[in-house]
């Protein structure tokens, strides 16, 4: 019942007016662009991006793996006549715009970038968590009667707590779709390659190679949307010959190492997943939004 899976690295025709005799090469889905603009070529390797909402893709190599944790099975990408690549997609809904609702909404910051020199003016999250589930849960929840919760609130608690438990938010969802990937898929992560605004906050760089006890890596081009599309086209065209000359012109502008005692890691993780059930069941059948 699908449409024919055709090629996202081929030359389709060539353009016409002041472009004319340019050839027209490279076609990708937002994510899969940025998939392939990550160099994500090998089944185990996986990005996420960092906007208004985050999305985590892996790849999960010629076999479509379906999901049974709650995530998306989606097509990667095609090169040329080889084989086509699947992926695993998870989807977060309120990451980046956390952030704006604090500036716009509550008025603690007078730009999304001062969060962090917010969220640094304390040492941790004051025992406070913040789930973001303005519009219900995404993955791998699903859960549309979900709505957002601050909780462990004390009288401790100050601005920059919540600006903490915010940028937090965003790393410990990342590790639940990353949990999901690895169920699914039976692939442990090595690195996570990361692109995309919040990738320029250091404090939530740390704190995500904290939760995922992996490496987080950003790239030189932040830009891998763009990239991945003028990568497949240039490897449609003969500008790049491959896979490797494309890997070979990936470049790495900062790494973040994990850090944090593993104790604290997993006692982090507990009490955020305590924090989201509190966030389920809150829309009855008679609220009216």
């Amino acid at each position: 019942m699908l449409p024919k899976i055709v090629a996202c690295s081929a030359v389709y025709g060539s353009a016409k007016g002041a472009l004319a005799g340019i050839p027209v090469a490279g076609d990708l889905g937002d994510q899969q662009a940025a998939l392939f603009g990550q160099t994500c070529f090998s089944a185990g390797e996986a990005k996420n991006t960092y906007g208004t909402g985050c999305f985590m893709l892996l790849n999960t190599g010629t076999t479509p793996v379906p999901s049974k944790s709650g995530l998306l099975t989606t097509l990667g990408y095609k090169i040329g006549d080889e084989p086509a690549v699947y992926a695993l997609e998870g989807s977060i809904a309120i990451t980046g715009a956390l952030v704006q609702w604090l500036r716009d909404n509550l008025g603690l910051i007078s730009r999304s970038s001062d969060v962090e020199a917010l969220a640094a003016t304390v040492e941790d999250n004051g025992g406070i968590y913040f789930v973001p589930a303005f519009s219900g849960l995404f993955a791998p929840y699903w859960r549309s009667d979900a709505r957002g919760a601050l909780v462990g609130m004390t009288r401790y608690v100050n601005k920059g707590h919540i600006a903490r438990a915010a940028l937090e938010a965003t790393a410990y969802q990342t590790r639940e779709v990353l949990e999901a990937m690895e169920a699914d898929s039976g692939v442990k992560l090595a690195e996570l390659k990361v692109d995309g605004g919040m990738t320029a906050n250091e404090l939530l760089m740390q704190f995500q190679a904290d939760q995922l006890g992996v490496d987080v890596v950003r790239p030189v081009v932040a830009e891998t949307t763009a990239l991945g599309a003028a990568y497949a086209a240039g490897i449609a065209v003969g500008y790049w010959d491959g896979e490797q000359d494309v890997i070979d012109n990936w470049a790495e502008a900062k790494r973040w190492t994990p850090v944090v005692d593993e104790t604290e890691r997993e006692r982090l993780f507990r009490n955020w997943k305590k924090a989201v059930t509190r966030t389920f069941d809150w829309v009855d059948d008679d609220v009216v939004e």
